[in-house]
Order: C-alpha cells, then sequence, then structure tokens
C-alpha cells in the first residue's frame, strides 16, 4: 500500500530544497496555548557561555575527528552503496577537517577532492539566498515585516485581508500551500527566467500568515527574486558578487546549466553508485536549491556565519544583522526548536545550533553550525542510496559528532506527568502534514494514503505513526509536563499545541520545524476513507470481472441473458463504469509511482497524461448516473432477486465513492497545479 514515506523522491526535493518563538522575541508572534515553557533542555540563549564540558567530551582536534569519521564514513557508503561524500569541519574561524570519500565519477575512478570536487547542497541553497536577502535588510532596501507585493512586478494574493511579509518568507509561516510541479527538470529548455516561473505558479494561501510552519520552495525562491529586484543585479550574478567573491568560493555556482569552466570539478549524481550516473538537474526555482559548491569553498561560508559574517578581512553582514538572522523568529510549538531567519535551530545538547539540510533526487547534504563554540560541520552525498540510505546516515553523523564532542550532561529523568493518561487520549486521531499540496491531485498522498495515526495506551504512552527512529520503527513518547513528551529509551522531545481541549499541532525536534502534524476533519479522515477506498475498488474489481465471465458461463451452458430493454442497457453501462473507476484508480497509481521514484516526472511534460486520466475521470462520474439508476431499477422489480438488489446498490454506493474521492481529493480539476 502507498504511504507518504513512499513518496519521499517528491518531499526530499521538496523538503530540503531540504529538509520556526512566541510573544519573547521581536518578529515573533504567539497564538493562545495550554503548553507551558520549556519542560526538556533548550539550545541557550544567543550569547550564553556553552555548557561545561562532560567527562566524555573528546577534544575536537583534526586526528580525532579524522578518526572517527574514517572508522565511519567509508563503511557507510559501501553498504548503502554511495559512490561518494565530503565532510568538512571548521572551528575557531579556520578549517580544521577537509576530507572526501569514495568517487565523484565510478566510471571514471575520480576521487572526491574536498578542495575543488564540487557538490549540489540542495535547500542549503537557501542560505544563501536568506543571506542576500539580509544584506539587503541592513541595506534598508527591505523591510522584514513590509508586505513584500511592494518590491514585485506581480501579486501575492492577501489571506483574508492579510499580505506576506519578508520574515515569514524566511520562517516558512506564509502559508502557501506547497507545489512539485517542475520543480527539478533536465532540459534546459523548461528552465525560464525567475520572473516568469515564480510569476505563473502562484500558490494558493491555505494558512493565516505567521501561523503555521509550511516549508515552501516557492517562498525562497520568492525572497530571491526580491534580492534581484531591489539590487537590480540578477540573482546569480548578485550571489557571485556579494557573497562567492568576498567569501573567496572558487568553485561554486547557482548557474544553470552548469558554466563550461566547472564541469572537470563536478561530481556526478548517482540513485546508487552501481547504476550509471544521472543527469544534471536543474532546479527552476533556482534560488531554492540550484547550487553547485566544493567542501571547501562550504568550510569559508560557515566560517563566514559563525563569525557574525566576517571572513578574512571580508564582510558579508555586520554582527547585528547576523545576530538577528541567528537568532529565534518563530517557534510554531513551543518548547521545541524555532526557526531563526532562514535557519532553523537544532537540539544540541543544549548547545546552540542552527542548521539547514538539502536534498535532489540524487545530492544529500547537511549543515550545522554550532554557534558558541564556533564549530560547523558540513556533509554532502552524491547519491541516495539504497532505500535513501543517506537520511539515516546524516542523522546519525549530526547526533554522533554532537555526542563525541559536545556530549550531554547527566540528567534525572522528569517523572512522568500526572495527567498522561487523559492527555494521551487527547492526542489520539489522525493527522495530516501542514507542508502539503492541498489544492492540487496530490492530496491523494497526503490525505488517503500518508494520514499520520496517533494511538494511546492505558498510561498515557503515546506512539505516532510518522515519526520514526533510524530502525524505521515508530517511537513512543511518555508525557513529562502538559502535552510535553520525552522519547521512551531517548532523548528526542515532542510537543502538541492544544486550545480549548483540541490539538493544533504537533512536533517533535527530531524534525526540522518547517512544518507540523494537524488533526484532520472527520470528512477527510483515513479511519473510513481508507476501507471505503478499498472496498469500492473490490466492489468494482469483483463486478467488472464477473461481466465477461458470466457471459462466458452463459454461452459454454446455452443460457441466454434474462434481461432486456432499458434493464439490460443500466446492466451494461453500470459494468463499464466499474471498469472506467478501475481504469481511473490504476491510472493515478501508475502515476504516482513514477512520480516516486523520480521527481522530474512532475516536470510539467506529462500534463497530457494528467489530462488523459482526467477524462477517463469524468468518463467514471458520468457513468455513475447509470449505476444510481440500475440501483433503482433493480429495486423497483419484484422479479429481481435479494442477491441483485443488494450487488446493484453496492455497485452504486462503490461508485458515488469514486466520485467522493474523486473530488475531496481533487483529482479533476481546470488548472493542473500540484
Amino acid at each position: 500500500m502507498f504511504s507518504l514515506s513512499k513518496f519521499a523522491a517528491l518531499g526530499a526535493s521538496l523538503m530540503a530544497l531540504g529538509g520556526l518563538a512566541w510573544a519573547a522575541a521581536p518578529g515573533e508572534s504567539s497564538p493562545t496555548s495550554v503548553v507551558p515553557a520549556v519542560v526538556a533542555p533548550a539550545p541557550a540563549p544567543a550569547g550564553a557561555a556553552p555548557p561545561a564540558a562532560a567527562s566524555n567530551q573528546h577534544l575536537l582536534t583534526a586526528d580525532d575527528v579524522g578518526a572517527y569519521f574514517d572508522g565511519m564514513i567509508p563503511d557507510a557508503i559501501n553498504r548503502a552503496d554511495i559512490a561518494g561524500a565530503v565532510i568538512v569541519v571548521v572551528k575557531d574561524g579556520q578549517p580544521l577537517f577537509e576530507r572526501g570519500y569514495g568517487f565523484a565519477d565510478v566510471k571514471a575512478r575520480r576521487a572526491v577532492d574536498p578542495a575543488t570536487t564540487m557538490f549540489r547542497p540542495g535547500s542549503i541553497s537557501k542560505t544563501f539566498t536568506w543571506t542576500a536577502v539580509m544584506q539587503q535588510v541592513q541595506a534598508g532596501k527591505i523591510d522584514l515585516d513590509g508586505d513584500i507585493n511592494q518590491y514585485l512586478d506581480f501579486k501575492i494574493p492577501d489571506y483574508d485581508g492579510k499580505p506576506v511579509t519578508m520574515r515569514q518568507l524566511m520562517t516558512h509561516s506564509e502559508g502557501f500551500s506547497d507545489a512539485a510541479k517542475s520543480l527539478i527538470v533536465t532540459d534546459p529548455k523548461r528552465v525560464g527566467s525567475l520572473g516568469d516561473m515564480l510569476r505563473n505558479a502562484v500558490p494558493a494561501r491555505i494558512f493565516p500568515p505567521g501561523m503555521v510552519p509550511a516549508y515552501s520552495n516557492y517562498g525562497a525562491s520568492l525572497a530571491g527574486y526580491i534580492v534581484q529586484r531591489v539590487s537590480g543585479e540578477p540573482f546569480d550574478d548578485y550571489i557571485a558578487r556579494h557573497i562567492f567573491t568576498p567569501l573567496g568560493m572558487t568553485h561554486s555556482t547557482f548557474v544553470q546549466p552548469l558554466p563550461g569552466q566547472f564541469a572537470a570539478d563536478m561530481s556526478k549524481g548517482y540513485r546508487v553508485a552501481s547504476r550509471p550516473a544521472s543527469p544534471y538537474e536543474l532546479v527552476t526555482l533556482a534560488p531554492a536549491g540550484a547550487l553547485a559548491t566544493s567542501g571547501a569553498d562550504m568550510a569559508h561560508f560557515m566560517i563566514a556565519h559563525l563569525q557574525d559574517g566576517q571572513y578574512q578581512g571580508q564582510s558579508i553582514l555586520d554582527a547585528k544583522t547576523a545576530e538577528l538572522m541567528h537568532s529565534p523568529q518563530f517557534r510554531p510549538v513551543p518548547g521545541l526548536p524555532a526557526m531563526a531567519l532562514g535557519f532553523y535551530q537544532e537540539p544540541g545538547n543544549g548547545h546552540r545550533v542552527i542548521a539547514h539540510a538539502g536534498d535532489l533526487n540524487m545530492f544529500h547534504s547537511d549543515m550545522h553550525l554550532y554557534l558558541d563554540d564556533h564549530v560547523g560541520l558540513f556533509v554532502s552525498f552524491n547519491s541516495a542510496g539504497v532505500a535513501g540510505a543517506t537520511h539515516n546516515i546524516r542523522a546519525s553523523i549530526f547526533k554522533g559528532f554532537t555526542d563525541r564532542y559536545f556530549p550531554a550532561a547527566p540528567a534525572t529523568p522528569a517523572p512522568t506527568w500526572k495527567d498522561a493518561a487523559a492527555d494521551g487520549k487527547t492526542l489520539v486521531g489522525q493527522y495530516v502534514e501542514s507542508r502539503r499540496s492541498d489544492t492540487g491531485w496530490l492530496r491523494i498522498a497526503t490525505f488517503l494514503l500518508g494520514q499520520t495515526k496517533i494511538v494511546s495506551d492505558k498510561d498515557g504512552v503515546v506512539t505516532v505513526s510518522s515519526y520514526r527512529g533510524l530502525n524505521n520503527q515508530p517511537k513512543h513518547w511518555r508525557e513529562i509536563g502538559p502535552f510535553q513528551y520525552q522519547e521512551v529509551g531517548g532523548d528526542s522531545r515532542m510537543s502538541a499545541v492544544v486550545q480549548d481541549g483540541k490539538v493544533i499541532g504537533i512536533m517533535t525536534d527530531d524534525l526540522p520545524p518547517v512544518e507540523e502534524l494537524q488533526p484532520v476533519s472527520p470528512a477527510m479522515s483515513a479511519v473510513w476513507n481508507q476501507p471505503l477506498f478499498y472496498a469500492s475498488l473490490v466492489i468494482m474489481l469483483i463486478a467488472a470481472v464477473t461481466w465477461p465471465l458470466a457471459a462466458i458461463a452463459r454461452k459454454r451452458y446455452g443460457h441466454s441473458f434474462a434481461l432486456t430493454g432499458r434493464a439490460a442497457m443500466l446492466y451494461r453501462l453500470t459494468r463499464a463504469d466499474c471498469v472506467a473507476w478501475l481504469l481511473f484508480a490504476w491510472l493515478w497509481f501508475w502515476f504516482l509511482s513514477h512520480g516516486e521514484k523520480d521527481i522530474q516526472w512532475l516536470s510539467g511534460g506529462t500534463d497530457w497524461i494528467i489530462r488523459l486520466i482526467q477524462l477517463v475521470g469524468l468518463v467514471a462520474i458520468v457513468g455513475t448516473l447509470a449505476s444510481l439508476a440500475n440501483a433503482v431499477t433493480v429495486f423497483r422489480d419484484p422479479a429481481r432477486s435479494w442477491w441483485g438488489k443488494v450487488s446493484s446498490l453496492s455497485i452504486a454506493i462503490a461508485c458515488v465513492a469514486g466520485v467522493w474521492f474523486t473530488l475531496s481529493l481533487h483529482l479533476i480539476s481546470l488548472r493542473i497545479a500540484y
């Protein structure tokens, strides 16, 4: 059965292409909530001294880091069928460790060179875009809290009279519906101008601004376009002139296709190392993920941010602007990490850590900045690996590195909260992610096939089906404060916002604060929709298969068809309609299966396939009228058997269910947007 996790190829390129503080600080907003202050340790505030060293802490030296990664990475990439990787660590304004592993080109046996080999860090590109935005904020050309329409040559519609601000773009709280169409392509002809790409694909606004985390590649690219307009320089040129050049990043570019002078240094991209390399991926919304860069160049960028915008006498931001950029701005769920301006906070054993992840189809990367320790870590892989292994490898690298060099001090476990059993019942239900497509057919992946189920045992221990460990098993959560949870047997945290006894949102610090789980409306709950969906398919399949089988049996045994006239016509139209519905469902699952394997399938060149699928759906919807008429005819005929009446009614209900799913999941629409 399809599940949201099986759409990782869709989500990966969106997520970190990856991968949010209420009321206390300027620029933060605060909904009312029964959730109290932090129960578990929170990241240290800006300017605070790093926590004292624990007794099991290793010294962060080049030799120790080298021994650590040399003992981990070669075996990990070999087991996962990953071609190559680069690891970079910086400390106190200098590169501490830079090493390449495996191959940049498997066929040519070209090894990864951290100084020159270029990787595609996906959504880490956004941190360059956000840095450019803050340069323009510093210059007085962009107001973080002003309506962004003042900077655009087209209009972003208001949400209930509320416009989008740059601060909301930078914290992914502008409320856009997600979009995947034409995000990654390989044909340069499909990459238009940034302005045209944005103007022609404005997503719907589905949440009030500044309230809900919903990661948006479109929003980040909109910010890049604003930089282009207020600076008067093309986006690619602006980044090269104002960031790459002062930082000495000589092996970095946003230009697509890749300029010829970088071709010899560019790593190939692979699904797995044992298969041929894939074409160079072109990100149509370039500010969201088009960067190509080397590990050494990323060291320069990390050092600049760790030194409040300074690098070897060059300044890309002043200290005040850098500190603002790194400070919490939007915390959707109290007690968990927040979004800064473009970066997001991560749990770091009490250390202040900001980060960003990045994923294309082939390349997968992470960047972590330990602000008060003046340490940065960058890792990038040029292959997805077997079963998307890079996700777990990256998670293991960050946690292992943090625990080794910044271990947490021993802590006494908090007692179980007194209302755990009652609070657990409050959380029980079906949920969907806030980062979703609400206006197109991708709703099928979220609402029908990808819902999260939360259950609670008699002691109030909660299990969230989509919050899983490295072993891919769901984690279990024990309540230690009002709607604040600690992982059973682990150190992850989860919290919920509850208002008037109803859950508003749920998050875990295992994931970036760019999306939350939201309860599903009763009408869209998978509890009854999924059984109805599969039962309807079974009924239609039985009707479709028995139609020709019955005809064959009659012919074999010399029986005539008992129905005549209108009754016979409706019988045949009803069975034909079942065939149409089955074909409609199969075509969508076939289309989705290609999308989960390769997001380039959603490049826009398949619109004609979607229209063909929708045409089949229209035929099925019209045919449902015949199934309803057939049921009425059968029930009015006293000569018809009870089985005939039950089967005709079942088929009619199944076909009506098909109409419900088509409309509620937006499987047919005038505009192909997803």
